[in-house]
């Protein structure tokens, strides 16, 4: 995803006059994957602005041929570089992100960039503790070999399968593999794993600022990659914040691939109405 491509939505959001909705992605997605969102947050009235990460190709097709321009990305890369983007816009958006991109999210909030987020299935930030079995064995393919930290890492089917398309048919979870997996950078992983032991990580957030404004977090309750354990664990660091209105809920029967699979529509719309609330 060119940076001329997200300048360019960019554009269009400050001259809509419309409040923007900035969608955040994470690991093994592209900004192509919030297309469907981006068309009902427009239709609501909202201008949708779907930014990549660093050096995001444009097609999955272009990202399995070029696996490796997603080596090399860090959270905090990453962070300043959505930060610069936002910046540009002329009204403080919504901003919603999903697994790393809802951590993203959470650190954007933090730094007063966001007039409401919403963080589904999000990544832990430092000080979130709990460490289930089941998000071990989904970030195994990349934790699992240390030089990964400076690799673009796929998922196999079986993988993805796991990790994202646990709570769908065989025949959909093929489909969501083939249509949306693309190769991921290992950094973000090692980050996240070591955040506790480090206090310089990367993935901390301002969890406590009086600019972070009103936080959703929406978790899938059969999510292998971000638990309930953990989803609610970063509500209970947020809840802290004295400012802003916090809250969290659950949607039954999904997966991690909530936003992209058959029921995306279902937390589309709990996004939606949360946005609406406030902006």
């Amino acid at each position: 995803m060119s940076v001329s491509h997200d300048v360019q939505q960019i554009e269009q959001a400050n001259s809509s006059g419309r409040t923007p909705v900035v969608f955040v992605h994470g690991l093994w997605l592209l900004p192509s994957s919030w297309d469907r969102w981006a068309a009902v947050f427009a239709e609501a009235g909202y201008a949708p602005v779907t930014l990549g990460w660093p050096d995001d190709p444009d097609t999955v097709a272009e990202a399995k041929a070029h696996p490796e321009v997603f080596a090399h990305k860090t959270v905090g890369q990453i962070a300043d570089h959505l930060a610069e983007l936002i910046g540009g816009l002329e009204r403080r958006p919504a901003v919603v992100g999903h697994s790393f991109g809802g951590l993203l999210t959470q650190i954007l909030a933090g730094r007063g960039l966001s007039g409401a987020s919403v963080a589904i299935d999000p990544a832990p930030f430092r000080g979130v503790l709990p460490l289930p079995v089941s998000s071990l064995r989904a970030s195994a393919p990349v934790l699992g070999n240390p030089a990964n930290i400076h690799r673009a890492v796929p998922l196999t089917y079986e993988q993805f399968r796991y990790a994202f398309a646990n709570a769908v048919t065989e025949e959909e979870a093929k489909e969501l593999y083939e249509t949306f997996s693309v190769a991921a950078p290992g950094a973000p992983l090692f980050q996240a794993a070591t955040a506790n032991f480090n206090p310089w990580s990367e993935t901390k957030v301002n969890s406590r600022s009086p600019e972070r404004g009103p936080l959703l977090i929406i978790s899938g309750e059969k999510d292998n990659t971000v638990p309930w354990a953990i989803a609610n664990a970063s509500y209970k660091k947020q809840r802290r914040n004295e400012t802003a209105v916090t809250e969290i809920v659950e949607i039954p029967g999904r997966g991690h691939s909530l936003t992209i699979d058959g029921g995306w529509r279902e937390v589309a719309d709990t996004a939606l109405t949360f946005v609406r609330r406030f902006l």
